[in-house]
């Protein structure tokens, strides 16, 4: 299945999108430059843009997939065009994820394009089409880091590395979670098409549940731990150093007091 089934203006990337594209774009480099007054500020505008984008690319690769999958009704959803008031659960996909990101907490996986899955034919599709959005927010972080496992720092300022470091954490901490088999998320998407049906209708109940279960289990401590113990060895191992992550989320937080360790 091709493009060719789907019409020009369904395709045709959106003004929103592009809008909040330049905002990372000037705000990318006002944290580049110093040239923002509060360097705080312009992290704080770099990251929230970026992750808003790379929630589209989420979405949209989910879209895309399904397209190529056997659905062509996403074109007509809007789901091709990258706008995220196009997306079914605009709440759950954009809002609370953003939500998270400003209270400084984590990479939230959100809500939902609706795919047909009638229309879909195969298991391994299915598979796919949910494994397409983490594999996005991994592709992200991957080039988000780029600067640091290439060993590629010189002439980058401790601004950018500081906002780069922490988008990648957001980046790694959606994927860590939307991988989680549990109902709901995308991790329980890829390996729900190999499950027997009787499995799969006593899992259905708890589906509408299963996002909020894995949020509330972060607050249980040893969970909080171990969660985030692997988030910093996957850091670590995209060569980001621990200490320039936090300075990220603490330059994040602009209202806030700068630790000393962490101003530029």
């Amino acid at each position: 299945m091709t493009t060719a089934t789907t019409r020009r203006h369904e395709r045709r990337i959106s003004p929103v999108f592009l809008a909040i594209l330049a905002v990372m774009a000037v705000t990318g480099w006002a944290a580049w430059t110093d040239f923002a007054a509060s360097p705080g500020l312009a992290v704080f505008l770099f990251v929230t843009s970026a992750w808003v984008v790379s929630l589209c690319l989420h979405e949209y690769a989910h879209a895309r997939t399904a397209l190529h999958g056997g659905d062509i009704t996403v074109g007509a959803k809007g789901y091709l065009t990258l706008n995220p008031l196009a997306y079914t659960h605009a709440l759950l996909s954009i809002v609370l994820p953003v939500l998270f990101v400003i209270m400084g907490g984590i990479g939230l996986p959100g809500g939902a394009v609706f795919i047909e899955q009638g229309r879909i034919r195969g298991r391994w599709k299915h598979s796919l089409i949910s494994a397409a959005g983490p594999l996005a927010n991994v592709l992200f972080a991957l080039v988000c880091t780029a600067p640091f496992w290439l060993g590629a720092l010189d002439g980058v300022p401790l601004t950018f590395q500081f906002a780069l470091a922490f988008l990648a954490f957001l980046q790694v901490t959606a994927a860590l979670l939307n991988l989680l088999p549990v109902p709901g998320l995308d991790g329980y998407g890829v390996v729900e098409p190999w499950l027997s049906y009787k499995v799969k209708r006593q899992v259905e109940p708890y589906a509408p549940y299963g996002f909020f279960i894995v949020i509330a289990l972060l607050f249980v401590p040893a969970v909080n731990a171990a969660f985030f113990d692997a988030i910093d060895a996957l850091m670590r191992s995209l060569g980001v150093p621990e200490a320039t992550r936090y300075c990220g989320s603490q330059l994040f937080r602009f209202w806030q007091e700068t630790p000393e360790l962490c101003q530029v």
